[in-house]
C-alpha cells in the first residue's frame, strides 16, 4: 500500500525572539493553514473536502500536496463504502486532472504517486484497469521510476474480478515478470481464481507450482480458492489415464523430490479432504509419504557453481582447485562436518580451548543415528598441527588420517569455503551449528539458501554432556505434488501472515478411484494423525 506523503520539513508556522528573548508564534501562513487542513481530510478521509481545499486555493503546491490529495482519492474510492458510478467515474477524472498539474509544475511523479494513481483508475471498473495498466508500462520510459509489485496489484486485480478479463490479467503478470518483480500469494490467488473460473486447466496448474515455489504455504482464504477448482466439473474432466511412471519418477529425482511438473495425472472427480502428517511424512487421510524437498539439478550445479567461483576469488586459486580436484575422487562422504564449529562449541571459560574428543563423540552419534556412515572432518591445518601436539589428539588425528576421513585446509585459507562447497558438491550432510549468515554466505544471494539447508544441515547441542542431533525433518512442508497426480498444500493458522509458516491442517487432494487401504497400512506409526473431516466442515 503506498505509504502517506512525508509532511516537508519547516512546514510548521515559524517561530521569532521576543524582546524578552521568548519564542512566540507568528500567525499561521495561508501555506501552513492549507497542509495542515489537507493533512486533516487526509487522516479523516475526507475527499470532499480535499478536493474543495484543492479547487479553492491559488497557492503554489508542492510534491507533498498533490501526493496527498491522491491519497485521498485512492483510500477513499478503495474504502468498502459503496460508490455510485458517476461519483467513481468523476472523482477518478478529477485525480487524473491532479496528476496532470502536478506533472506540467515540474514535479516528477514517484512510485508511491503512480502507485496511488493506478489505484484510483481501477477503481473505475475493466476500462480502469486498462489505464492502470497503461500507467505502469510506461512509468519507466515516461517518469524513470522503476515499478513495484504493489505498482501492478491495481491493474492485476482488476482483471481478476472477472473470467472474461483471464488474458489481460496473464498480460499483466507476464509484464510483471518480464521486469523482474515476481508475485506472492495475493497475486497468485487471484490468479488461480480467474484461472478456475475460466477453465483454464493450463493456467491453473501453472499458477498452483507457482504457489509451490513462491508461497511454501498457503491461507485459508487460498485454500478455499484450491478447493473450489478441484471440486469443480472442469478439474474432473482434465487429466490423462495412462502416463509413463517412469518418466514421472525420473522427473521428480531430478527437480529434487516433492514435484514432477507433468501435467494433470490420472481422471475423474477429486477428494479435498483435511489431513494430517505425521512426523515421518505420512498423510493421515491416503498415507501417502511426503518428500523431503532438495534443491533441483540446475540450481545445485549453479550453487556449487557459486561457491566455487566466490572462493576462487578470496583463496588462493590455486589451494581451492586443489581441493575440488580432490572432491572428484573422494566423493563418498555422507556428511561433511565443520570441525572448527564443534570443537569450540562452548569452550569460552577460562581454561576452554579448542576441544577435539567433542568433535569425535557428535561425529560418532551423527554415524550411529542416521544413514550416513563416511564423514569427512574439516579442520584448519594450522589447527591440526597444534593438536597434533597432544599424544591423545595426535592418535586420534592420525586415524582419521588413515581413514581418509579428515582433510586440513591450507594456511591462509578460510575452511568455511571448503565446508560448504564439500557438502553441496556432494549433495551431503552437513554437521555445524553455523547459521551461515555472515558475509561469505550473504555474497552468495540466492533465494534457495535456505532451502538447502533445510534439508542438508544437522544441528547439534549436548545435554548433560551427551550429544543430541538435531537432523533434518523426514518431510518438507511445502506444496507438494505426488507422483500419481496427488496434491499435498499446507494451510496456514488464520492469524499466520506467512512469516512464522504456522500450520492449521494439510489439503490431502487425490482422485476419487485411487484405491487407499493400501497406502494407510503402510502408514503404521508413523505420527499423529487428525480425524479425516471435510474441508467445508
Amino acid at each position: 500500500m503506498a505509504g502517506k506523503p512525508i509532511v516537508p520539513a519547516g512546514s510548521g508556522p515559524e517561530r521569532q525572539e521576543s524582546a524578552g528573548g521568548k519564542k512566540r508564534k507568528r500567525n499561521p501562513t495561508p501555506e501552513w493553514e492549507f497542509q495542515q487542513s489537507l493533512a486533516a481530510c487526509s487522516r479523516e478521509g475526507d475527499l470532499d473536502g480535499a478536493l474543495a481545499l484543492y479547487g479553492g486555493t491559488k497557492l503554489r503546491l508542492n510534491a507533498y500536496h498533490f501526493n496527498t490529495l491522491l491519497h485521498v482519492c485512492s483510500n477513499a474510492l478503495g474504502s468498502s463504502e459503496e460508490r455510485s458510478p458517476a461519483f467513481v467515474a468523476a472523482a477518478v477524472e478529477e485525480a487524473f486532472r491532479i496528476f496532470e498539474r502536478m506533472v506540467a509544475s515540474g514535479i516528477p511523479p514517484s512510485e508511491s504517486t503512480i502507485t496511488s494513481l493506478a489505484r484510483i483508475a481501477a477503481a473505475d471498473g475493466v476500462e480502469g484497469g486498462n489505464r492502470a495498466f497503461e500507467l505502469v508500462k510506461d512509468m519507466g520510459e515516461r517518469y524513470g521510476v522503476s515499478a513495484r509489485l504493489r505498482t501492478y496489484d491495481p491493474a492485476l486485480f482488476a482483471f481478476c474480478k472477472d473470467a472474461e478479463n483471464a488474458e489481460k490479467a496473464y498480460s499483466v503478470e507476464q509484464h510483471m515478470v518480464s521486469m523482474g518483480i515476481m508475485p506472492e500469494e495475493a497475486e497468485l490467488a487471484s490468479l488461480l481464481k480467474v484461472s478456475s473460473e475460466a477453465g483454464r486447466d493450463d493456467k491453473v496448474y501453472e499458477y498452483l507450482h507457482k504457489l509451490r515455489r513462491f508461497a511454501r504455504s498457503v491461507s485459508p482464504s487460498t485454500a478455499e480458492t484450491v478447493k473450489r477448482w478441484f471440486e469443480s466439473d472442469c478439474a474432473a474432466k482434465i487429466g490423462r489415464e495412462a502416463w509413463d511412471a517412469d518418466r514421472v519418477k525420473d522427473a521428480v529425482s531430478i527437480n529434487g523430490g516433492g514435484w514432477h511438473g507433468d501435467g494433470w495425472l490420472g481422471k475423474g472427480r477429486w477428494r479435498v479432504q483435511r489431513s494430517d502428517i505425521g512426523l515421518g511424512g505420512c498423510c493421515s487421510f491416503c498415507g501417502q509419504r511426503l518428500a523431503c524437498v532438495d534443491l533441483d539439478r540446475t540450481e545445485t550445479e549453479n550453487f556449487a557453481e557459486s561457491v566455487a567461483s566466490l572462493a576462487m576469488t578470496r583463496e588462493a586459486k590455486s589451494t581451492f582447485s586443489d581441493f575440488q580436484e580432490w572432491l572428484n575422487g573422494h566423493d563418498d562422504y555422507d556428511v561433511v562436518v565443520d570441525g572448527a564449529n564443534i570443537g569450540y562449541y562452548h569452550q569460552n571459560f577460562a581454561e576452554g580451548g579448542f576441544c577435539l574428543p567433542q568433535v569425535q563423540v557428535v561425529v560418532n552419534e551423527l554415524l550411529e543415528h542416521s544413514h550416513a556412515k563416511k564423514p569427512l572432518i574439516i579442520l584448519h591445518n594450522k589447527r591440526v598441527l597444534s593438536l597434533m601436539e597432544n599424544s591423545c589428539n595426535r592418535e586420534l588425528l592420525e586415524g582419521w588420517n588413515a581413514q581418509g576421513v579428515l582433510y586440513a585446509t591450507p594456511n591462509g585459507s578460510n575452511d568455511d569455503w571448503y565446508w560448504i562447497y564439500a557438502s553441496v558438491r556432494l549433495k551431503c550432510l552437513l554437521l555445524t551449528n553455523d547459521e551461515m549468515r555472515d558475509h561469505i554466505f550473504e555474497l552468495l544471494g540466492q533465494s534457495f539458501f535456505t532451502r538447502w539447508k533445510e534439508r542438508h544441515q544437522v544441528r547439534y547441542t549436548f545435554v548433560k554432556g551427551h550429544p543430541k542431533l538435531e537432523l533434518p525433518r523426514p518431510y518438507t512442508p511445502v506444496i507438494q505434488e505426488m507422483e500419481n497426480g496427488s496434491w499435498h498444500i499446507p494451510v496456514r493458522a488464520a492469524d499466520d501472515q506467512g512469516k512464522d509458516q504456522k500450520l492449521e491442517g494439510w489439503l490431502c487432494i487425490t482422485r476419487e478411484g485411487l484405491p487407499l487401504d493400501d497406502v494407510r497400512a503402510a502408514l503404521g506409526d508413523d505420527g499423529p494423525s487428525a480425524e479425516n473431516t471435510p474441508l467445508s466442515e
